[in-house]
């Protein structure tokens, strides 16, 4: 590969913190403000121009689908998104769960106020790019915006990038299954014009369950309802309008009385690795095509579609899986599925499994606990990672890729960080319990 030199210039300064935050999906919004609430000054940067993560730049409204009776979780900041949606009039009845569907363009509004309220600085279109590292601790990240190269500087920083970027160029270990067995990306968009009677009344008629769907479950999930949405697709495929090799399919999510179906998680595209650009180029004009594919077989064979139209993709590229950091433990699937626990927990998860074709629905009270050590890189101090990209094998990823547990290990981290700073010690050695009485005070179940 040819290279260029770039020269030596001196970077401005543009602030100093003590919790730098970079990236503002559900993790890192969840670990700012728990910093913040630490009464730690804390910073949040994130490169779009709202706060969500794949709740708002992904479209992805059902953030707990997961919750049925019996079901048994940490509560915390990742049940307060639903809590607070509610009350602002931006959630509908999640319709498969008793969880609520968010309001994708709402909750943009949700974030701005618990951004405000927190008194978390935020940065938006702001681009963390490389972490400034002396001696193996973090010190900063350098930033790439519309005011050029600059640079903040911090006491901590959590990269919630959800592909460890910053943990990658900061020299930390990483890993990162093959191209080809990487959970797929997705376009999701929605539908207006719909006769949300009629396509309901097909609904029901169909009766999907997820045992529709997946390839795996422990048998109590088989006769669960699910939003499941293949037929048309098929139909479609076998008159030769859309190619053999094209795998649609997938759920839908609310559907208004005024004909908008707010989000179809139908185009599915393995095969694209999420850190190269020209993949996520690829992947975004891709789905976009096989959307309109699936737009049309829907018209034409789903009732209640016959009027619909497009109403919007999502604005970015939903990614399920990049790399993940080696940790100083790694959460493993026996883990998840053996109820585990761990002295370091910093919130415990339902047993819940989505992800290579399994689907292990909480219905039974089960859960296993988060460890802190799975949010610390090795080799590098000061310096935590949240969300999708903590350390974990490819079965604990089907459950800790989940939103509400990106939220859950974001808490942890945001708590983490500030009593580091509290009592002047690295993230490696704050002290775990004190960690722990800071997050039930902040309402998360530890054990």
């Amino acid at each position: 590969m040819r290279t260029v030199t770039e020269s030596r210039k001196e970077i401005p300064v543009i602030a100093e913190t003590e919790v730098l935050v970079v990236g503002g999906g559900p993790a890192g919004l969840a670990a700012a403000l728990a910093a913040a609430r630490e009464k730690t000054d804390t910073m949040l940067v994130e490169r779009f121009g709202c706060f969500g993560g794949n709740i708002t730049q992904a479209a992805v409204e059902s953030i707990a689908w997961y919750r049925h009776n019996g079901t048994v979780e940490s509560q915390g900041i990742g049940l307060e998104f639903e809590q607070r949606a509610l009350e602002m009039h931006a959630s509908w009845p999640e319709p498969q769960s008793d969880s609520q569907a968010l309001d994708t363009e709402l909750f943009k509004v949700v974030a701005d106020r618990l951004i405000i309220e927190s008194g978390v600085r935020p940065l938006l279109h702001c681009l963390g790019v490389r972490p400034i590292v002396e001696e193996g601790v973090v010190k900063g990240v350098i930033t790439e915006s519309k005011s050029g190269r600059q640079a903040i500087l911090a006491k901590r920083v959590i990269d919630a990038s959800g592909d460890a970027d910053l943990a990658h160029r900061a020299g930390a270990p990483c890993t990162m299954a093959p191209v080809q067995e990487l959970l797929g990306v997705t376009v999701n968009f929605a539908c207006s014009g719909v006769d949300a009677r009629r396509f309901l009344t097909y609904v029901k008629q169909q009766h999907p369950t997820l045992k529709d769907w997946c390839v795996k479950t422990s048998g109590k999930e088989n006769g669960l309802f699910s939003p499941f949405i293949r037929e048309p697709f098929e139909k479609a495929k076998a008159a030769g309008e859309i190619p053999e090799d094209v795998g649609l399919g997938g759920t839908w999510g609310t559907v208004t009385p005024d004909g908008e179906v707010t989000h179809l998680n139908v185009v599915y595209m393995p095969g694209y690795d999420p850190t190269d650009v020209r993949d996520l180029t690829r992947g975004e004009m891709d789905g976009r095509r096989q959307a309109v594919w699936a737009v049309e077989a829907l018209k034409k064979y789903a009732p209640g579609f016959e009027k619909a139209r497009l109403r919007n993709f999502s604005t970015a590229l939903g990614i399920r899986e990049s790399r993940k950091i080696v940790g100083r433990c790694r959460l493993t699937e026996q883990d998840v599925r053996s109820q585990g626990r761990f002295e370091d927990s910093i919130g415990i998860f339902p047993e819940f499994l989505d992800g290579y074709g399994v689907v292990i629905i909480p219905t039974t009270g089960r859960y296993f606990q988060v460890p802190y050590g799975i949010t610390l890189p090795q080799t590098v101090e000061n310096l935590l990672v949240a969300g999708r990209c903590v350390a974990g094998d490819q079965g604990s990823h089907a459950a800790t890729r989940a939103m509400t547990c990106c939220a859950l290990t974001g808490q942890g981290t945001g708590v983490a960080a500030a009593q580091s700073i509290k009592d002047g010690k690295t993230t490696r050695e704050v002290d775990i319990h004190k960690v722990q009485k800071a997050l039930e005070k902040q309402g998360v179940r530890i054990r």
